[in-house]
């Protein structure tokens, strides 16, 4: 067992009124080599205890007495941003609240564990530890909440395709996007999905959340968005101007449905650490759509998504993956990039011109590309 340097350790706190689940969350976070697990009742104990020992990464309830953990979120990123792990039930309101608080700058959602320590289930705690992970390496500082953009009449300022050497689009109908997102994803999914038109092409998204937070982020997408996004369905046919957003805990993949394409929704082991995975979705369209499709990777710790991507690529689909700039963890899109996996490299604020662009008919540009 190598030694672990104090200094190198992931400081963690985990504030929650609830005794349960701070025995729970520092008992399976204490049992990882390399972090460091104090707790606090309540956000004004969290504060004292913050002057003492500042923390890498705060695991925060948000229903506590004396303060609020909203409330506390945004004293902790106005003062001194420290990367923020909502731990949420998914009853009432709570889902509501967690989507407010990533506004607010919380860097991701885990589940509020609701057995004891020897129940804890090995994947929860797997899971739990790679957000904790995923959170120390978050680049966190004082920010803007996203706010809902409006839509563009014309958008004139981002570039085309052919901008950013891709290569040539494929003529056929039937064209699918497929997009991969983990830590910073709800944001960056919704300056995308805002900026698309009514007839962009059908979208499929894994986005890294515990089940039950996705159905309300995909409503929360809905109320702005031109296209219509739902929490996906077995057997929703895709379509354009539609997007569906993974279940929770569930693995999503694409299927053929006669001449059309259809989502299929299942149970299953972690993929790639978790589930739903970006690996499983993409590589189910590598295997189908072939050159109708294209992969996007987003923001996000780790390696899921590389591989499916990099199949997608070899089956003729188009893949792009977000730059390093406008990442909050740029571990996903590096992995993928590392492997060969990608065509282009985009800013954030260009990938929904390249999704328009890749859903709008070729014919008359495809002579002037390089093809695969």
């Amino acid at each position: 067992m190598p030694v672990i340097n104090e200094h190198s350790r992931i400081q963690v706190l985990v504030v929650d009124d609830s005794a349960v689940v701070r025995q729970v969350l520092q008992a399976v976070l204490s049992r990882e080599a390399g972090m460091s697990v104090s707790v606090a009742a309540d956000p004004l104990i969290a504060l004292r205890k913050m002057q003492e020992v500042r923390p890498q990464v705060i695991v925060l309830d948000l229903e506590m007495p004396r303060m609020d953990g909203l409330t506390f979120l945004r004293k902790v990123m106005t003062e001194d941003p420290i990367p923020t792990l909502i731990c949420s039930s998914a009853a009432g309101s709570g889902t509501v609240t967690a989507l407010r608080a990533l506004q607010e700058g919380a860097v991701g959602i885990i589940a509020k564990p609701k057995l004891g320590v020897g129940d804890f289930l090995h994947e929860s705690a797997e899971m739990l530890i790679d957000a904790v992970r995923s959170a120390a390496g978050v680049r966190v500082c004082r920010r803007v909440p996203f706010a809902v953009p409006p839509i563009p009449r014309v958008s004139v300022s981002q570039p085309s395709l052919a901008q950013v050497n891709l290569p040539p689009l494929p003529a056929e109908a039937g064209r699918i996007v497929a997009i991969g997102a983990s830590t910073g994803g709800t944001d960056a999914l919704a300056s995308i999905l805002s900026t698309l038109p009514e007839d962009a092409p059908g979208i499929v998204v894994v986005q890294h959340m515990p089940e039950v937070f996705t159905l309300a982020f995909a409503k929360w997408l809905n109320s702005f968005c031109r296209i219509t996004v739902k929490e996906a369905e077995n057997g929703d046919i895709i379509a354009p101007g539609k997007a569906f957003i993974a279940p929770g805990n569930r693995h999503m993949s694409v299927c053929r449905a006669g001449l059309r394409l259809s989502v299929r929704i299942s149970d299953g082991p972690l993929v790639s650490r978790h589930r739903p995975s970006v690996d499983v979705l993409f590589r189910s369209l590598a295997q189908i759509a072939g050159r109708e499709a294209m992969g996007v990777i987003l923001t996000g710790m780790g390696d899921d998504g590389a591989e499916g991507l990099l199949e997608m690529r070899s089956a003729g689909s188009y893949t792009i993956a977000q730059n390093e700039a406008t990442c909050v963890v740029f571990g996903m899109p590096k992995e993928a990039i590392h492997r060969g996996a990608v065509h282009g490299i985009l800013p954030l604020e260009s990938i929904s011109a390249a999704v328009t662009e890749f859903g709008s008919d070729p014919a008359s540009r495809v002579s002037a590309r390089i093809p695969l």
